[in-house]
């Protein structure tokens, strides 16, 4: 509420992202690290320096007192405290899913799925359908976001650049060339992350930011022309319906083998084989959504950023005839 300068409101919470990422790894939650040091401080942090570009640096004064949210935040802030008082207290032996849920992951993971992550095993075998919604939200998010700003593929591409004074990457070779030998780099990383979710921390929503945050920041340094000549928004727009069609797909073919939906000892003879199989397809379908979005959502903005510029330049000045 005091901070203004949304640049540095945004540098504060790429911070504060950083550290509950530290806390996270603390308490051994190493995945729930991973996840928020890539989305928290990673995306999230790029995405925002793109709407900041839209909208400005300086907040807007704000000449209303809004009373009437602060009371709503504050009622419901009291309902959630009020709902957790039944709950049971902070690493209590007694509490349900110390009895129940995580025993039956445990001791029962290896057996089943064989996989060592068992994040990884919870995720995308015992909790598939909920992943699936998840990712589902994601697209539909992505989608959205474009219908609110009126952006299309189609758009993108008529859209016309504006001249514009030579940018700091063309000033200067040396950040040039660091830029460009850092993203090969990015997007090893990436595919290690993206394959390896079975055997340590990783999978695809982490490696679909990492790929994202690779493409936005050339994007950034680089221009929106040069970014969009690299990967053609209508093929983001195509991959990210495709990530979820084959993540649904895994759940249909199971379904046709006669077992349950997402039940992945069906897809094939060996029931461990058909569940690393079936991990691996929709992690694939999760990375290529999570990237395919957050890649929309960024070079949405930028459109919009240039439609804005491009009306700004066509205004004719005050006085002129």
């Amino acid at each position: 509420m005091l901070l203004k300068d949304l640049f540095a409101v945004t540098m504060l919470l790429s911070i504060y992202g950083l550290l509950s990422a530290t806390f996270f790894v603390a308490m051994d939650a190493v995945d729930v690290a991973f996840t928020e040091a890539s989305v928290g401080a990673g995306i999230s942090t790029l995405l925002l320096l793109v709407v900041i570009s839209v909208t400005g640096r300086r907040e807007r004064r704000v000449r209303h007192k809004p009373y009437a949210a602060l009371f709503v935040v504050i009622l419901t802030s009291m309902l959630l405290v009020f709902g957790t008082s039944d709950m049971p207290y902070f690493g209590s032996a007694d509490a349900p899913i110390h009895n129940h849920v995580a025993p039956r992951y445990l001791n029962d993971s290896m057996q089943e799925i064989n996989v060592p992550n068992i994040v990884t095993a919870v995720l995308a075998s015992y909790r598939a359908f909920d992943t699936f919604g998840e990712v589902v939200v994601i697209f539909t998010a992505g989608i959205g976001v474009l219908a609110l700003m009126s952006v299309s593929s189609k758009a993108l591409s008529k859209s016309q650049p504006l001249n514009r004074p030579r940018g700091l990457y063309e000033q200067h070779l040396v950040i040039r060339i660091v830029a460009k030998t850092l993203f090969p780099f990015i997007f090893l990383f990436a595919l290690y992350v993206q394959f390896h979710g079975d055997f340590g921390p990783g999978g695809g929503f982490q490696a679909g930011v990492i790929f994202a945050a690779a493409f936005i920041l050339y994007a950034m340094l680089f221009g929106l022309d040069a970014a969009t000549k690299v990967i053609k928004p209508a093929v983001i727009e195509l991959l990210a319906a495709l990530g979820v069609l084959l993540y649904g797909s895994v759940g249909i073919v199971t379904l046709l083998n006669g077992g349950n939906f997402f039940d992945y000892d069906y897809l094939l003879a060996d029931p461990i084989a058909g569940q690393h199989l079936g991990i691996l397809i929709i992690e694939l379908g999760v990375g290529i959504t999570v990237t395919c979005v957050m890649i929309m959502i960024c070079f949405g903005f930028s459109l919009r950023r240039r439609a804005y510029e491009q009306k700004v330049a066509i205004r004719p000045k005050e006085g002129a005839v």
